[in-house]
């Protein structure tokens, strides 16, 4: 059974949704606080969502400096998945996993709702069993959700098939309707929309399984 460590931050809030969602898709999830130095032997990560160290500063700002992510950059370098969710995306930034950055969405508000994505690539280690064009349902609930880089980069993450998610109607400002993108190697994804909470029909949507199964493939 795939096993994978759940970061968990002060702050954190949605790490007990990721192990519940990761169980109905087989996967063996633990919780490991910030102050740890290892991942327990874990076959990958995930940095789930919430307002990790308050958010202060800015969102992932604090979190990079926490003994765990230097087990989390060794995971990421030994090409195990490693899996940023909303502000574990914005940690991924601030840590260097990942191009880019993540600033407050157009019209300065906070956004919880349903959103459709498209899979734009699948060969990162999150969408490798999705279909190329399916559209997925996702929540969103982010208020520093819009992701912006330099035009050199732009080009590099279209050139490299880095860009995994997009907006089908982009709520937030993102540029290139960008939802969540992937390392060179593909092994590190970020993404703003909450797969977890779409893994149950209990939650309005199934969308999300296909997602978190991919890290047992």
């Amino acid at each position: 059974m795939t096993r994978i460590a759940v970061v968990v931050f002060p702050g954190s809030n949605c790490e007990h949704d990721v192990v519940e969602a990761l169980g109905r898709v087989n996967i063996d999830a633990t919780l490991v606080w910030h102050t740890e130095t290892s991942l327990a032997g874990a076959d990958g990560v995930v940095v789930p969502g919430g307002f990790a160290h308050g958010d202060y500063l800015r969102p992932g700002a604090i979190a990079r400096f926490s003994p765990v992510m230097t087990a989390v950059e060794e995971a990421a370098r030994d090409g195990r998945p490693v899996i940023g969710i909303c502000n574990g995306f914005q940690v991924l930034t601030e840590a260097g996993l990942l191009p880019g950055a993540l600033q407050r969405n157009a019209g300065l508000r906070f956004l919880c709702r349903t959103v459709p994505c498209r899979v734009v690539s699948t060969r990162s280690v999150l969408t490798r069993t999705c279909e190329p064009g399916a559209m997925l349902e996702l929540p969103i609930n982010h208020n520093e959700g819009n992701y912006t880089c330099d035009d050199s980069t732009l080009d590099r993450l279209r050139e490299q098939d880095q860009i995994v998610l997009t907006y089908d109607d982009n709520p937030n400002g993102s540029v290139a309707d960008i939802a969540g993108i992937c390392n060179e190697a593909g092994n590190v994804v970020g993404l703003m929309p909450h797969p977890e909470r779409a893994s149950s029909s209990l939650l309005g949507s199934l969308d999300g399984v296909g997602l978190l199964a991919s890290l047992a493939s």
